[in-house]
């Protein structure tokens, strides 16, 4: 009768050391979560929809609390009694803090995830607005308006995080153009319905109603909104396997099993020198200048006192003008997104062509010595909107080409593009306003010769465009490879 050998401890130990190898390289590809990614690359799924859903909606409030000041305008040099200079500084500081707040906001993004800068801008946008309604002084609305800027920051770096993690690629260019074109309806929040309730109430009820949507919103992003859709079922299984091993190796190995094996992390040290060294993300950074920051000037603070004082026009028209470039903009949105997925790295010629036929509109509209018609200026506003997506060409450049995990903190360098030339223009075309009619009686030619500072600004972002534009390699796009990484992690 033959009998089994007994094995000895060594061996005993080896084949438990050869078990857990084995459980702790499943545990570390968590096939749940590997199920949950495949199933997000081939299919929408319902709990993905509703969370890009929700982003954009915050994203949407977040536009319209940038652009409500724009068209309060009028309103706020006799609220605060002020000239073209310190007006333009409401827009530059707000302007510049979103935008300095870009890279920060992605950092944090790419460390806490998006769930909880929405969160956190949701709640910082509403406290600006609520300060800013009750606010009577000139210094008090200025730190308002930086809350508001600062609020923000975190709504469209978020967006842009959560799109790769709930959406298929495949959907990822026309989604991410969507969620742009969608969010620009916050334009038409701010234009008719917020400018109709400020004339119909008071400054302190129209901005107070502004500051509580955004405490909403805030709820509603902690309710709905999820980083990734494999971590519940990731901890799950995680859980399960802990539980398996236990029962079979006894309690002395759990600790060794317990933790999965965690991706290097890049510091933020790296981080910010992977991003500010990379060409793809300054190409982002030059595309959205050249697309949007003519856009950026006439929305945030100067269209409806170029459409009412200039023009001569209605508030009521001015409202619509905007109205209409926010409805181009969302229909062109989709066309754009299509243009991209086709033309890959030769998206700057997108960017570059439309943007040359708004500056041409824009040139044309100033271009008689007395003012133009009121067809002709809301057939500039529909021109404008509809080429404006194609700023948004930089994120997609920046998602496809740059690593995963240092995404956020690139597309936020990217966005800082149209926003600094809105900044430069607006605040240019204030100073210019301010030397050429020091009486604050503002007239056409005033504007015309002010808005000079428009082209000057895009001409800089076309040379930055073609400056860092995509060569034929691929080496360009500089993704970050495992064995950098690691490096990194070991710096750090």
């Amino acid at each position: 009768m033959s009998t089994q050998p007994e094995n000895t401890p060594g061996e005993n130990k080896a084949g438990v050391e050869k078990k857990t190898a084995s459980h702790t390289t499943n545990v570390s590809t968590h096939p749940a979560k590997k199920a949950a990614q495949r199933a997000a690359q081939k299919a929408l799924s319902t709990r993905g929809l509703i969370i890009w859903l929700t982003a954009v909606l915050l994203y949407t409030m977040a536009v319209t609390g940038r652009t409500s000041f724009g068209v309060a305008s009028v309103e706020a040099i006799e609220q605060y009694h002020i000239d073209a200079t310190r007006l333009a500084v409401f827009a530059s500081l707000q302007l510049g803090a979103y935008s300095l707040s870009q890279i920060p906001v992605g950092l944090m993004v790419d460390k806490f995830g998006p769930r909880k800068l929405l969160i956190a801008g949701a709640l910082v946008m509403g406290v600006g607005q609520v300060i800013l309604a009750f606010g009577s002084s000139y210094p008090v609305a200025l730190f308002a308006r930086v809350l508001v800027g600062m609020g923000d920051a975190t709504a469209f770096s978020s967006l842009m995080r959560l799109i790769p993690a709930w959406i298929p690629m495949r959907l990822a260019p026309m989604l991410s153009q969507l969620s742009g074109a969608l969010g620009q309806f916050g334009q038409f929040l701010s234009a008719v319905p917020f400018l109709a309730l400020l004339h119909a109430t008071s400054w302190t009820t129209a901005f107070f109603s502004l500051g509580a949507m955004g405490l909403l919103l805030a709820l509603m992003a902690a309710v709905l909104i999820q980083d990734s859709p494999a971590a519940k079922e990731t901890a799950k299984e995680i859980a399960r396997s802990d539980e398996d091993l236990g029962e079979e190796f006894g309690e002395e190995l759990s600790e060794e099993i317990r933790e999965p094996e965690q991706q290097p992390k890049l510091s933020l040290t790296h981080t910010l020198r992977e991003v500010l060294t990379n060409p793809t993300c300054w190409h982002g950074f030059f595309v959205h200048w050249t697309g949007l920051g003519t856009l950026v000037a006439f929305t945030m603070l100067w269209g409806v006192p170029i459409l009412t004082i200039g023009m001569g026009q209605s508030s009521g028209y001015a409202g619509l003008a905007l109205t209409l470039a926010t409805v181009a903009t969302v229909l062109a949105g989709p066309f754009v997104g299509m243009l991209s997925s086709r033309m890959g790295r030769k998206r700057w010629i997108a960017t570059v062509s439309g943007s040359s036929v708004t500056i041409a509109c824009w040139i044309l509209l100033f271009l008689p010595v007395d003012p133009r018609g009121a067809a002709f200026g809301l057939a500039f506003a529909i021109v404008m909107g509809t080429m404006a997506p194609v700023s948004n060409l930089a994120f997609d450049s920046v998602r496809e080409q740059v690593d995963r995990s240092i995404l956020a903190t690139g597309t936020g360098l990217a966005n800082m593009g149209g926003w600094t030339a809105g900044i430069i223009i607006a605040q240019t075309t204030g100073l210019v306003l301010s030397w050429a009619a020091p009486d604050e009686d503002y007239a056409w030619a005033d504007f015309r010769l002010a808005t000079i500072a428009a082209v000057a600004v895009w001409i800089c972002g076309v040379i930055g465009i073609v400056a860092t534009r995509p060569r034929t390699s691929a080496r360009s796009a500089r993704p970050i490879s495992a064995l950098r990484r690691q490096k990194f992690s070991a710096a750090s």
